[in-house]
Protein backbone atom coordinates (compact mmCIF):
# COMPACT_ATOMS: atom_id res chain seq x y z
CA UNK A 1 0.00 0.00 0.00
CA UNK A 2 3.38 2.25 -0.64
CA UNK A 3 5.01 4.18 2.33
CA UNK A 4 3.16 6.54 4.50
CA UNK A 5 2.00 9.45 3.52
CA UNK A 6 2.71 13.32 4.77
CA UNK A 7 0.57 16.14 4.32
CA UNK A 8 1.53 19.71 5.02
CA UNK A 9 -0.24 19.90 8.60
CA UNK A 10 1.85 16.47 9.68
CA UNK A 11 4.88 18.43 8.21
CA UNK A 12 4.77 21.88 9.86
CA UNK A 13 2.65 21.31 12.64
CA UNK A 14 2.00 17.73 14.16
CA UNK A 15 5.44 15.95 14.02
CA UNK A 16 7.12 19.16 15.00
CA UNK A 17 4.63 19.31 18.30
CA UNK A 18 5.88 15.34 18.40
CA UNK A 19 9.16 16.04 18.10
CA UNK A 20 9.20 18.93 20.63
CA UNK A 21 6.99 17.19 23.29
CA UNK A 22 8.93 13.62 22.97
CA UNK A 23 12.32 15.59 24.03
CA UNK A 24 13.42 14.88 27.94
CA UNK A 25 14.44 18.33 28.26
CA UNK A 26 11.36 20.10 26.95
CA UNK A 27 9.34 19.19 30.06
CA UNK A 28 12.00 21.45 32.31
CA UNK A 29 11.72 24.07 29.69
CA UNK A 30 8.00 24.66 29.24
CA UNK A 31 7.96 24.80 33.69
CA UNK A 32 10.93 27.24 33.87
CA UNK A 33 8.65 29.52 31.04
CA UNK A 34 5.76 29.07 33.55
CA UNK A 35 7.89 29.89 36.49
CA UNK A 36 9.78 32.86 34.90
CA UNK A 37 5.71 34.18 33.32
CA UNK A 38 4.64 33.66 37.29
CA UNK A 39 7.07 36.26 38.40
CA UNK A 40 7.14 39.10 35.78
CA UNK A 41 2.99 38.89 36.38
CA UNK A 42 3.71 39.13 40.29
CA UNK A 43 5.97 42.44 39.69
CA UNK A 44 3.74 43.68 36.67
CA UNK A 45 1.06 46.37 36.65
CA UNK A 46 -1.43 43.16 36.31
CA UNK A 47 0.10 42.27 39.87
CA UNK A 48 -3.56 42.20 41.32
CA UNK A 49 -5.38 40.86 38.58
CA UNK A 50 -2.81 37.53 38.87
CA UNK A 51 -2.89 37.21 42.84
CA UNK A 52 -7.10 37.55 42.58
CA UNK A 53 -6.96 34.92 39.87
CA UNK A 54 -5.95 32.18 41.87
CA UNK A 55 -8.16 32.95 44.69
CA UNK A 56 -11.28 32.76 43.17
CA UNK A 57 -14.02 29.95 44.88
CA UNK A 58 -14.95 26.84 42.78
CA UNK A 59 -17.37 24.98 44.43
CA UNK A 60 -19.63 21.81 43.57
CA UNK A 61 -21.88 19.29 45.84
CA UNK A 62 -25.70 17.91 46.56
CA UNK A 63 -27.02 20.09 48.66
CA UNK A 64 -25.79 20.68 52.43
CA UNK A 65 -24.84 17.11 53.35
CA UNK A 66 -22.00 16.82 50.66
CA UNK A 67 -20.19 20.56 49.86
CA UNK A 68 -17.13 21.19 48.42
CA UNK A 69 -16.16 24.84 48.11
CA UNK A 70 -12.39 25.74 47.33
CA UNK A 71 -10.18 28.53 45.76
CA UNK A 72 -8.84 28.12 41.88
CA UNK A 73 -5.50 27.74 43.76
CA UNK A 74 -6.39 25.49 46.41
CA UNK A 75 -8.34 22.59 43.61
CA UNK A 76 -4.51 23.43 41.59
CA UNK A 77 -2.94 22.39 44.61
CA UNK A 78 -4.97 19.18 45.86
CA UNK A 79 -6.74 18.15 42.97
CA UNK A 80 -4.53 19.13 39.81
CA UNK A 81 -1.23 18.01 41.35
CA UNK A 82 -2.81 14.69 42.52
CA UNK A 83 -2.06 13.79 39.08
CA UNK A 84 1.68 14.74 39.57
CA UNK A 85 1.74 12.50 42.54
CA UNK A 86 0.16 9.34 40.92
CA UNK A 87 2.66 9.24 38.00
CA UNK A 88 5.54 9.84 40.46
CA UNK A 89 3.70 6.88 42.25
CA UNK A 90 3.70 4.88 39.12
CA UNK A 91 7.30 5.75 38.36
CA UNK A 92 8.28 4.38 41.96
CA UNK A 93 6.46 1.52 41.48
CA UNK A 94 8.09 0.56 38.04
CA UNK A 95 11.66 1.09 39.63
CA UNK A 96 10.50 -1.13 42.24
CA UNK A 97 9.43 -3.55 39.96
CA UNK A 98 11.37 -3.49 37.28
CA UNK A 99 14.35 -0.80 37.15
CA UNK A 100 16.98 0.77 39.43
CA UNK A 101 15.21 0.32 42.96
CA UNK A 102 14.33 -3.68 42.22
CA UNK A 103 18.41 -4.71 42.31
CA UNK A 104 19.54 -3.78 46.34
CA UNK A 105 22.89 -3.90 44.80
CA UNK A 106 22.06 -0.73 42.40
CA UNK A 107 19.97 0.40 44.79
CA UNK A 108 21.73 1.26 47.30
CA UNK A 109 23.62 4.18 46.30
CA UNK A 110 20.28 6.23 45.27
CA UNK A 111 18.83 5.38 48.44
CA UNK A 112 21.31 6.65 50.44
CA UNK A 113 22.03 9.83 48.04
CA UNK A 114 17.73 10.18 48.50
CA UNK A 115 18.09 10.55 52.09
CA UNK A 116 20.98 12.09 52.29
CA UNK A 117 19.68 14.39 49.95
CA UNK A 118 16.66 15.37 52.77
CA UNK A 119 17.75 15.13 56.11
CA UNK A 120 20.76 17.32 55.64
CA UNK A 121 18.54 20.43 54.02
CA UNK A 122 15.96 20.15 56.78
CA UNK A 123 18.80 20.23 59.45
CA UNK A 124 20.09 23.21 57.60
CA UNK A 125 16.79 24.73 57.87
CA UNK A 126 16.50 23.75 61.38
CA UNK A 127 19.60 25.22 62.42
CA UNK A 128 18.20 28.60 61.31
CA UNK A 129 15.08 28.54 62.26
CA UNK A 130 14.76 26.35 65.53
CA UNK A 131 12.50 27.91 68.23
CA UNK A 132 11.25 29.90 65.75
CA UNK A 133 7.20 29.85 64.31
CA UNK A 134 8.85 29.61 61.19
CA UNK A 135 10.05 25.92 61.93
CA UNK A 136 7.15 24.09 60.64
CA UNK A 137 9.34 24.74 56.93
CA UNK A 138 11.66 22.56 57.65
CA UNK A 139 10.21 19.80 54.72
CA UNK A 140 10.52 22.80 52.16
CA UNK A 141 14.01 22.14 51.37
CA UNK A 142 14.04 17.85 51.03
CA UNK A 143 12.73 17.14 47.24
CA UNK A 144 14.40 17.79 44.06
CA UNK A 145 12.41 19.19 41.26
CA UNK A 146 13.32 15.95 38.59
CA UNK A 147 11.96 17.69 35.04
CA UNK A 148 14.11 20.99 35.88
CA UNK A 149 17.33 18.98 36.78
CA UNK A 150 17.20 16.37 33.99
CA UNK A 151 16.10 19.30 31.69
CA UNK A 152 19.83 20.58 32.24
CA UNK A 153 20.96 17.45 32.48
CA UNK A 154 19.69 17.03 28.62
CA UNK A 155 20.88 20.63 27.27
CA UNK A 156 24.24 19.31 28.39
CA UNK A 157 24.25 16.42 26.05
CA UNK A 158 26.98 13.70 25.75
CA UNK A 159 29.11 15.57 28.61
CA UNK A 160 26.42 13.38 31.03
CA UNK A 161 26.78 9.95 31.12
CA UNK A 162 23.92 7.43 31.16
CA UNK A 163 24.32 6.38 34.40
CA UNK A 164 24.31 10.01 35.49
CA UNK A 165 20.58 10.30 34.22
CA UNK A 166 19.70 7.14 36.32
CA UNK A 167 21.04 7.65 39.39
CA UNK A 168 19.14 11.42 39.44
CA UNK A 169 16.49 10.31 38.61
CA UNK A 170 16.50 7.17 41.00
CA UNK A 171 17.76 9.78 44.05
CA UNK A 172 14.91 12.08 42.88
CA UNK A 173 12.19 9.78 42.83
CA UNK A 174 13.58 8.19 46.46
CA UNK A 175 13.02 11.64 48.17
CA UNK A 176 9.73 12.68 46.08
CA UNK A 177 8.87 9.66 47.96
CA UNK A 178 10.35 11.20 51.01
CA UNK A 179 8.41 14.22 50.81
CA UNK A 180 5.06 12.40 50.88
CA UNK A 181 5.91 10.50 53.83
CA UNK A 182 6.96 13.91 55.41
CA UNK A 183 3.38 15.64 54.07
CA UNK A 184 1.33 12.63 55.38
CA UNK A 185 3.32 12.72 59.00
CA UNK A 186 3.51 16.30 59.41
CA UNK A 187 1.76 18.46 57.33
CA UNK A 188 -1.61 16.73 57.59
CA UNK A 189 -4.51 18.01 60.48
CA UNK A 190 -7.51 17.66 61.54
CA UNK A 191 -8.27 13.88 60.07
CA UNK A 192 -11.97 12.47 59.76
CA UNK A 193 -11.81 8.68 60.72
CA UNK A 194 -15.15 7.85 59.06
CA UNK A 195 -14.33 9.29 55.46
CA UNK A 196 -10.59 8.38 55.81
CA UNK A 197 -11.81 4.72 56.64
CA UNK A 198 -14.12 4.90 53.30
CA UNK A 199 -10.85 5.98 51.57
CA UNK A 200 -8.69 3.28 52.53
CA UNK A 201 -11.95 0.57 51.78
CA UNK A 202 -12.05 2.22 48.21
CA UNK A 203 -8.21 1.69 48.42
CA UNK A 204 -8.99 -2.25 49.15
CA UNK A 205 -11.34 -2.72 46.36
CA UNK A 206 -8.60 -1.80 43.99
CA UNK A 207 -5.76 -3.85 45.24
CA UNK A 208 -7.89 -6.62 45.07
CA UNK A 209 -9.48 -6.02 41.52
CA UNK A 210 -5.18 -6.03 40.56
CA UNK A 211 -5.18 -9.41 42.28
CA UNK A 212 -8.26 -10.97 40.56
CA UNK A 213 -6.83 -9.86 37.15
CA UNK A 214 -8.31 -6.27 36.53
CA UNK A 215 -6.79 -4.77 34.37
CA UNK A 216 -9.12 -1.80 32.78
CA UNK A 217 -8.01 1.85 33.15
CA UNK A 218 -10.65 3.83 33.21
CA UNK A 219 -12.37 1.83 36.17
CA UNK A 220 -8.95 2.10 37.98
CA UNK A 221 -9.31 5.98 37.26
CA UNK A 222 -13.05 5.80 38.29
CA UNK A 223 -12.35 3.88 41.57
CA UNK A 224 -9.61 6.08 42.54
CA UNK A 225 -10.45 9.59 41.80
CA UNK A 226 -14.22 8.76 43.08
CA UNK A 227 -13.20 6.72 45.98
CA UNK A 228 -9.85 6.94 47.24
CA UNK A 229 -8.63 10.57 46.52
CA UNK A 230 -12.33 12.27 46.89
CA UNK A 231 -12.67 10.61 50.89
CA UNK A 232 -8.92 11.08 51.17
CA UNK A 233 -9.71 15.01 50.52
CA UNK A 234 -12.57 14.89 53.22
CA UNK A 235 -10.67 13.17 55.64
CA UNK A 236 -8.10 15.65 56.05
CA UNK A 237 -5.38 13.44 54.66
CA UNK A 238 -3.62 15.13 51.74
CA UNK A 239 -5.62 13.91 49.00
CA UNK A 240 -2.19 13.22 47.11
CA UNK A 241 -1.36 10.72 49.52
CA UNK A 242 -4.30 9.03 48.12
CA UNK A 243 -3.03 9.47 44.33
CA UNK A 244 0.30 7.65 45.82
CA UNK A 245 -1.09 4.54 47.25
CA UNK A 246 -3.80 4.34 44.03
CA UNK A 247 -0.49 4.31 41.99
CA UNK A 248 0.39 1.30 43.58
CA UNK A 249 -2.61 -0.72 42.94
CA UNK A 250 -2.46 -0.50 39.08
CA UNK A 251 -1.11 -4.08 37.56
CA UNK A 252 2.46 -4.19 36.82
CA UNK A 253 2.16 -7.34 34.59
CA UNK A 254 1.09 -8.45 31.10
CA UNK A 255 -1.24 -11.01 29.85
CA UNK A 256 0.87 -12.24 27.16
CA UNK A 257 4.83 -12.80 26.86
CA UNK A 258 7.18 -10.97 24.70
CA UNK A 259 7.93 -14.72 22.47
CA UNK A 260 4.12 -15.16 22.22
CA UNK A 261 3.39 -11.32 21.16
CA UNK A 262 5.97 -11.47 18.46
CA UNK A 263 4.64 -15.16 17.30
CA UNK A 264 1.19 -13.74 17.11
CA UNK A 265 1.81 -10.84 15.62
CA UNK A 266 3.60 -12.27 12.76
CA UNK A 267 0.32 -14.14 12.07
CA UNK A 268 -2.13 -11.26 11.89
CA UNK A 269 0.83 -9.47 9.98
CA UNK A 270 0.34 -12.45 7.17
CA UNK A 271 -3.51 -12.80 7.53
CA UNK A 272 -3.45 -8.82 6.85
CA UNK A 273 -1.83 -9.39 3.52
CA UNK A 274 -3.61 -12.06 2.47
CA UNK A 275 -6.90 -10.46 3.10
CA UNK A 276 -6.55 -7.63 0.91
CA UNK A 277 -7.41 -8.64 -3.01
CA UNK A 278 -6.35 -5.29 -4.43
CA UNK A 279 -3.56 -3.49 -3.15
CA UNK A 280 -4.56 -0.42 -5.46
CA UNK A 281 -7.51 0.18 -3.46
CA UNK A 282 -6.72 2.49 -0.72
CA UNK A 283 -9.41 1.62 1.91
CA UNK A 284 -9.46 -1.56 3.69
CA UNK A 285 -11.10 -4.96 3.66
CA UNK A 286 -13.98 -5.69 6.17
CA UNK A 287 -11.35 -8.48 7.05
CA UNK A 288 -8.24 -6.07 7.37
CA UNK A 289 -10.31 -4.31 9.69
CA UNK A 290 -11.11 -6.78 12.27
CA UNK A 291 -7.73 -8.18 12.12
CA UNK A 292 -6.72 -4.74 12.95
CA UNK A 293 -8.53 -4.84 16.07
CA UNK A 294 -7.87 -8.01 16.74
CA UNK A 295 -3.71 -6.59 16.56
CA UNK A 296 -4.78 -3.61 18.95
CA UNK A 297 -6.15 -5.76 21.48
CA UNK A 298 -3.28 -7.87 21.32
CA UNK A 299 -0.84 -4.75 21.90
CA UNK A 300 -2.78 -3.87 25.06
CA UNK A 301 -2.35 -7.77 26.40
CA UNK A 302 1.49 -6.87 25.78
CA UNK A 303 1.54 -3.52 27.71
CA UNK A 304 1.24 -3.17 32.14
CA UNK A 305 -1.15 -1.11 32.42
CA UNK A 306 1.25 0.63 34.66
CA UNK A 307 3.63 1.75 32.04
CA UNK A 308 0.63 2.20 29.56
CA UNK A 309 -0.41 4.75 31.82
CA UNK A 310 2.55 6.25 32.96
CA UNK A 311 3.19 6.74 29.13
CA UNK A 312 0.11 8.15 28.59
CA UNK A 313 0.27 10.41 31.43
CA UNK A 314 3.35 11.69 31.31
CA UNK A 315 2.66 15.26 28.40
CA UNK A 316 -0.37 15.82 30.80
CA UNK A 317 2.10 16.42 33.43
CA UNK A 318 4.61 17.77 32.05
CA UNK A 319 2.54 20.36 29.72
CA UNK A 320 -0.51 21.07 31.95
CA UNK A 321 -0.17 19.96 35.44
CA UNK A 322 3.06 21.27 36.39
CA UNK A 323 3.16 25.01 34.54
CA UNK A 324 -0.15 25.51 35.58
CA UNK A 325 1.19 24.66 39.32
CA UNK A 326 4.24 26.96 38.37
CA UNK A 327 1.42 29.80 37.00
CA UNK A 328 -0.07 29.78 40.07
CA UNK A 329 2.56 29.09 42.95
CA UNK A 330 5.62 30.51 41.53
CA UNK A 331 4.82 34.63 40.99
CA UNK A 332 6.86 35.97 44.29
CA UNK A 333 6.53 39.94 44.38
CA UNK A 334 10.08 41.43 45.00
CA UNK A 335 8.73 44.41 46.62
CA UNK A 336 11.05 47.23 48.18
CA UNK A 337 12.16 45.28 51.15
CA UNK A 338 13.54 42.32 49.02
CA UNK A 339 17.08 41.97 50.97
CA UNK A 340 15.39 41.96 54.26
CA UNK A 341 12.84 39.04 53.12
CA UNK A 342 16.06 37.27 51.51
CA UNK A 343 17.96 37.37 54.38
CA UNK A 344 15.28 36.28 56.35
CA UNK A 345 15.89 32.79 58.30
CA UNK A 346 13.16 31.12 55.95
CA UNK A 347 14.57 32.85 52.62
CA UNK A 348 18.49 31.81 54.42
CA UNK A 349 17.14 28.05 55.63
CA UNK A 350 15.26 27.24 52.23
CA UNK A 351 18.21 28.38 49.91
CA UNK A 352 21.37 26.50 51.90
CA UNK A 353 19.38 23.68 52.64
CA UNK A 354 18.64 23.10 49.37
CA UNK A 355 22.51 24.57 47.92
CA UNK A 356 24.87 22.97 50.94
CA UNK A 357 22.12 20.81 52.42
CA UNK A 358 22.05 18.62 48.88
CA UNK A 359 25.44 18.88 47.94
CA UNK A 360 26.80 17.54 51.21
CA UNK A 361 23.26 14.73 51.27
CA UNK A 362 24.10 13.75 47.48
CA UNK A 363 27.61 14.40 46.72
CA UNK A 364 29.17 13.93 50.42
CA UNK A 365 27.40 11.14 50.94
CA UNK A 366 27.57 9.10 47.50
CA UNK A 367 31.18 10.12 47.56
CA UNK A 368 31.90 8.62 50.93
CA UNK A 369 30.46 5.40 50.37
CA UNK A 370 32.68 4.83 46.61
CA UNK A 371 35.60 6.02 48.23
CA UNK A 372 34.76 3.65 51.46
CA UNK A 373 34.08 0.78 48.57
CA UNK A 374 30.66 -0.22 49.92
CA UNK A 375 29.22 0.75 46.83
CA UNK A 376 30.61 0.24 43.56
CA UNK A 377 31.00 3.56 41.36
CA UNK A 378 28.77 4.27 38.54
CA UNK A 379 30.48 3.50 35.27
CA UNK A 380 31.67 6.30 33.35
CA UNK A 381 30.59 8.86 36.13
CA UNK A 382 33.54 11.26 37.65
CA UNK A 383 33.38 12.79 41.15
CA UNK A 384 33.04 16.10 39.45
CA UNK A 385 29.84 14.48 37.67
CA UNK A 386 28.51 13.56 40.78
CA UNK A 387 29.20 17.48 42.54
CA UNK A 388 27.32 18.99 39.43
CA UNK A 389 24.32 16.65 40.02
CA UNK A 390 24.71 17.56 43.97
CA UNK A 391 23.96 21.37 43.10
CA UNK A 392 21.53 20.60 40.27
CA UNK A 393 19.92 18.66 42.91
CA UNK A 394 19.61 22.32 44.55
CA UNK A 395 16.53 22.93 42.10
CA UNK A 396 13.86 21.79 44.59
CA UNK A 397 10.89 24.05 42.64
CA UNK A 398 8.09 21.95 42.57
CA UNK A 399 7.40 20.32 45.98
CA UNK A 400 9.13 22.67 47.54
CA UNK A 401 6.31 25.71 46.43
CA UNK A 402 3.94 22.69 47.34
CA UNK A 403 5.23 22.00 50.86
CA UNK A 404 5.90 25.93 51.26
CA UNK A 405 1.89 26.50 50.90
CA UNK A 406 1.08 23.10 53.06
CA UNK A 407 3.76 24.33 55.90
CA UNK A 408 2.81 28.56 56.31
CA UNK A 409 -0.51 28.10 55.16
CA UNK A 410 -2.59 28.08 58.22
CA UNK A 411 -0.89 30.78 59.79
CA UNK A 412 -2.73 33.54 57.90
CA UNK A 413 -1.05 37.09 57.45
CA UNK A 414 1.67 35.95 58.87
CA UNK A 415 1.85 32.67 57.05
CA UNK A 416 1.83 34.55 53.99
CA UNK A 417 4.74 36.58 54.78
CA UNK A 418 6.48 33.40 55.33
CA UNK A 419 5.49 31.94 52.02
CA UNK A 420 7.20 34.89 50.12
CA UNK A 421 10.18 34.68 51.78
CA UNK A 422 10.63 30.64 51.38
CA UNK A 423 9.77 30.92 47.83
CA UNK A 424 12.49 33.43 47.08
CA UNK A 425 14.79 31.54 49.09
CA UNK A 426 13.30 28.23 46.55
CA UNK A 427 14.24 30.75 43.36
CA UNK A 428 17.46 31.44 44.77
CA UNK A 429 18.94 28.22 45.24
CA UNK A 430 17.30 27.39 41.64
CA UNK A 431 18.91 29.47 40.01
CA UNK A 432 22.47 29.25 42.07
CA UNK A 433 21.90 25.56 42.05
CA UNK A 434 21.01 24.71 38.22
CA UNK A 435 23.51 27.50 36.90
CA UNK A 436 26.36 26.13 38.96
CA UNK A 437 25.81 22.41 38.67
CA UNK A 438 25.51 23.29 34.58
CA UNK A 439 29.10 24.56 34.33
CA UNK A 440 30.67 22.36 36.26
CA UNK A 441 29.75 18.92 34.24
CA UNK A 442 30.04 21.40 31.28
CA UNK A 443 33.91 21.63 32.34
CA UNK A 444 34.24 17.91 31.99
CA UNK A 445 36.22 17.08 29.25
CA UNK A 446 35.23 14.23 27.66
CA UNK A 447 36.41 10.72 28.42
CA UNK A 448 37.37 12.14 31.84
CA UNK A 449 38.48 9.48 34.48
Amino acid sequence: MGNIKTTPVDKWIINPVNIFISKSSTGGIVLIISAVVAILMANSPWAHWYHQLWEHKISFGINDSFHLNKSLHHWINDGLMAIFFFVIGLELKREIVAGELSNPKNAILPIVAGVGGMIFPALIYTYFNSGLETMNGWGIPMATDLAFALGILYLLGDKVPAPLKIFLTAFSIIDDLGSVLVIAVFYTSDISLVNLGIGIAFLAVLFISNLLGVRNTFYYGLVGIGGVWLFFLLSGVHATIAAILAAFAIPATVKINESSFITKMKAYIEKFTAADPDHTVPTLTSEQLHILDDMETLTKKAMTPLQKLEHDMHPIVAFVVMPVFALSNAGVSFSGNFWEQATSTVAMGVALGLMIGKMIGIFGVSSLLIRLKWVPPLEGVTYKHLLGVGFIAAIGFTMSLFINELAFSPLGNTGAQYIVQAKIGIVIASVIGGFTGFFIIKSIKKGAA
